[in-house]
C-alpha cells in the first residue's frame, strides 16, 4: 500500500493545497470574531439552574452571528443534535394550517416522525401543519414546479437540506443555494427560508445566511464544534425568527435569558477556534479517500477533484459485504472501541438496518472520523468528518488493505 499512498499523494497535491487556503480564510474570519468580541477566561464561567447572566453564553452567540453575518444566534448545550435543533426550528416557525415545503427531496429519515411522514402523535402532522416536497432534477432544484407551488400556495416555510444525507443525490454546493435563495424570494418574498446546514459549514467562503437565507441551523457534534464540543447544536439568522427559535427551546417570555452553559462555554469556544482547522482535515480526508477507492475501483461521489459542499464522502460498493468489511476497519483503526467490530443494526429514525463505525471521543460525533450506511442497495459507505489528515489516512489506508485481503 507504500507505493500506492505515494502515487495518491501526488496526484490529490493540487486539491490540497486548495483546501490550506480556505482553512487560512476561514480561520481570519473566526480569529477576527474572537477578537472583535473580547473573549477572556471569564467567559469559560459556568451557570447553573436558569442560567441567568450567562456573559460568555452570550458572548458564544455574537460571536456565531458576527461569524455566519447574521443578526441573532442561538447556540445551546441544551440541543441535543442537529435534529433536534431542527425541530425546534420548525415547531417555533410553523403554526396550524401552515404548509412545510422541502424543495431538496425528502429530508433525513430522522425527520420522518418530527414532519410527520411516519404518523406520530407529536407531529407537525398532528397539529394540522401541511408538508409538500419537490425532488431535485439531475442534483440541481426543480425551478418550475417551486415556481408553481409558490403561486398556487401559501408555503410559510421552505426548508433546503444542504447536505445528502442518505440519499443518492449530490450535496448542494453555497452557489447552487444563492441561487434558488434569490428565485424565491423574487415569488414569494415573506416565505421563510430554511437551511439545514449540516455537514457544510466551513466547506466553503460563505454561509447560507450571505447568500439570503432566513435562517440555518446545524450541529456542534458535527463542523463547528471541532472535535471538542461534545453536543450542543446552533441556529443562526433573523433576530425575530431566532427569538421564536429561542422561546419553543426554552419559554415564552424567557427566550435566550435563560439556559445554564453548565461548564460547556469553554469546549463550545476552543472547538469553534480550532474547526477551520478540523474541517479541512475532514476534507483532505475525504479526498485522499476518493482518489484511493477510485483507484481500486470503487465508484466514489464526490471523486476526488470535483468541488464540495459538505464534509460527507460517498463510497458505492454495490455489495453488503464490502460495505460491511470497510466500516468494520474503519472501526478498528479508530481511538476508542476499537476492538469492536460493528454489525448492521435497527437504529431510531431509521427504516433500514444501518452499520455505523463511530470510534470517536464523544458518542455520534461525526467530525470525527466516522462511517456508515444503511443496508440497502446500492450499499453506500457515508464517510465523514477526521480530526487530523494523518489519523484519517492511517484509518483509510487500513480499511482499503481490508477490501483486497
Amino acid at each position: 500500500m507504500i507505493e500506492l499512498e505515494t502515487k495518491i499523494d501526488q496526484k490529490i497535491k493540487d486539491q490540497l493545497e486548495k483546501i490550506d487556503d480556505l482553512e487560512k480564510e476561514i480561520s481570519t474570519k473566526v480569529l477576527s470574531a474572537f477578537i472583535k468580541n473580547e473573549v477572556s477566561e471569564q467567559d469559560f464561567h459556568a451557570t447553573t439552574g436558569y442560567g441567568y447572566n450567562d456573559n460568555g453564553r452570550d458572548k458564544i452567540e455574537r460571536i456565531y452571528a458576527d461569524i455566519f453575518k447574521a443578526e441573532d444566534a442561538l447556540v445551546r448545550n441544551q440541543f441535543i443534535s442537529g435534529s433536534h435543533a431542527l425541530t425546534v426550528a420548525l415547531f417555533a416557525l410553523l403554526r396550524p394550517n401552515d404548509t412545510l415545503l422541502s424543495i431538496t427531496g425528502k429530508p433525513y429519515d430522522t425527520l420522518d416522525e418530527v414532519i410527520g411522514i411516519i404518523p406520530n402523535p407529536s407531529s407537525l402532522a398532528s397539529y394540522h401543519i401541511s408538508y409538500e416536497q419537490i425532488d431535485l432534477i439531475d442534483n440541481d432544484f426543480d425551478y418550475e414546479k417551486i415556481k408553481v407551488l409558490l403561486t398556487t400556495k401559501k408555503i410559510k416555510v421552505i426548508e433546503i437540506q444542504r447536505s445528502k444525507g442518505y440519499s443518492t443525490r449530490k450535496s448542494l454546493t453555497i452557489e447552487k443555494v444563492a441561487k434558488v435563495i434569490k428565485f424565491i424570494k423574487e415569488i414569494a418574498p415573506l416565505t421563510i427560508i430554511m437551511v439545514d446546514n449540516c455537514y457544510c459549514e466551513f466547506v466553503n467562503t460563505k454561509e447560507p445566511i450571505e447568500v439570503g437565507a432566513d435562517i440555518a441551523v446545524g450541529s456542534l457534534i458535527k463542523n463547528l464544534g471541532g472535535g471538542i464540543a461534545s453536543n450542543g447544536a446552533y441556529i443562526v439568522g433573523r433576530k425575530d425568527l431566532i427569538n421564536l427559535c429561542a422561546e419553543r427551546l426554552t419559554l415564552p417570555g424567557e427566550g435566550k435569558e435563560v439556559g445554564p452553559s453548565l461548564n460547556a462555554n469553554k469546549e463550545i469556544l476552543q472547538g469553534l477556534f480550532l474547526a477551520p482547522s478540523v474541517v479541512a482535515s475532514a476534507l483532505k480526508t475525504a479526498i485522499f479517500t476518493a482518489a484511493l477507492l477510485e483507484d481500486l475501483g470503487y465508484q466514489v461521489e464526490p471523486k476526488y477533484n470535483e468541488e464540495r459542499a459538505d464534509i460527507v464522502q460517498n463510497i458505492i460498493f454495490g455489495n453488503e459485504s464490502d460495505l460491511v468489511k470497510y466500516v468494520g476497519a474503519i472501526q478498528n483503526s479508530s481511538p476508542i472501541d476499537s476492538a469492536f467490530t460493528p454489525i448492521p443494526s435497527p437504529m431510531p429514525g431509521y427504516l433500514d438496518k444501518v452499520i455505523m463505525a463511530s470510534g470517536s471521543f464523544t458518542q455520534g460525533s461525526s467530525i470525527e472520523l466516522s462511517c456508515d450506511g444503511p443496508i440497502r442497495p446500492p450499499f453506500i459507505a457515508y464517510q465523514q468528518g477526521s480530526l487530523t489528515y494523518c489519523y484519517g489516512k492511517l484509518a483509510v489506508l487500513n480499511a482499503a488493505s481490508k477490501l483486497k485481503s
